[in-house]
């Protein structure tokens, strides 16, 4: 069963990891690689990663990119979104903190940010509007 949109933006509002895939390219199928990620209430979600990562290479090359977040309980459900990219940033470690805290439990985000703020080099935050959604509820098992 499909999701109405607050189920569904309620889902993204979750700390879920996500599948994040865009193009690759002539010849190669899609990059598919796991990420943390942030939604925002006015339906933005934003990511952050290496300025000098593939993934940040690929996606300004594609304008777009989606994300794909699931869970298995108490029921099978997914949300996916696809769409263009509306501003790519330099990352703040007030933005690592809070996607940090996202994540992590609250005892290890400080830790985490000094040494990924070190050693991560210059990262990025890529913000997307979502202009397409494929969602489902699937129920239980």
């Amino acid at each position: 069963m499909a999701l109405t949109r607050e189920e569904r933006e309620q889902f993204l509002a979750e700390p879920h990891i996500a599948a994040l895939a865009v193009d690759a390219g002539a010849g190669r199928a899609p990059l598919t690689v796991p990420i943390w990620y942030q939604y925002e209430s006015d339906g933005t979600v934003w990511i952050m990663t290496a300025l000098d990562s593939r993934k940040n290479e690929l996606i300004r090359t594609a304008g777009r990119f989606t994300l794909m977040v699931d869970r298995l309980e108490p029921t099978i459900r997914y949300v996916s979104v696809e769409g263009p990219v509306i501003d790519t940033t330099p990352a703040t470690i007030e933005q690592l903190r809070e996607i940090s805290a996202r994540y992590l439990p609250a005892d290890k985000v400080d830790g985490y940010v000094d040494t990924a703020w070190k050693e991560h080099g210059e990262q990025v935050v890529i913000r997307m509007r979502p202009e397409r959604w494929v969602s489902s509820d699937l129920g239980t098992v």
